[in-house]
């Protein structure tokens, strides 16, 4: 296995082309629990180009009924992407004040991470985020929520 660079770039530019839609090759889950970490998933995809289709606990998404729960869960996303040892991205918790754009957030209610936002940028070292459910594009994390933020700091992309 080897590893190749995180495109930023490219998570940040789907973004800001889906944020305040949907792309139709994707199921949007708005109702039924919400698309914030789908929405995520397919910016960080766009970001590596590579899925991992280990069964029950991996990172893929070929159609509704058959996606990992890490694709589309919030708490399987942050399980998968900082234990992952295997193909696909590897982050690691950071602070917020030290991530890059094409970075995420998550928002943690006291039991488990609930929503997913992905940076798209900074304002006076604030981040600025995009997300799905309650859309969003370049807002200030402070004007979207209250609540404690996790960073997610994309380290690597491992490829066979």
């Amino acid at each position: 296995m080897r590893t190749v660079p995180y495109n930023r770039n490219n998570a940040v530019e789907y973004a800001k082309k889906w944020a305040m839609n949907r792309n139709p090759a994707y199921y949007d889950f708005d109702g039924v629990g919400g698309d914030c970490t789908n929405f995520a998933s397919q910016c960080l995809f766009a970001g590596c180009n590579v899925m991992n289709y280990t069964k029950d606990t991996g990172w893929y998404y070929i159609n509704s009924d058959d996606r990992a729960a890490a694709w589309s869960g919030a708490q399987y996303f942050h399980r998968f992407i900082t234990t992952n040892n295997s193909v696909g991205p590897v982050a690691v918790n950071e602070d917020i004040g030290n991530l890059e754009t094409g970075d995420f957030i998550q928002l943690h209610n006291g039991t488990e991470f609930y929503h997913t936002l992905l940076v798209t940028g900074f304002e006076n070292g604030e981040p600025l985020i995009a997300a799905h459910t309650r859309d969003a594009y370049m807002v200030l994390l402070s004007d979207y929520t209250s609540a404690e933020p996790v960073g997610l700091h994309i380290i690597q992309i491992n490829v066979w």
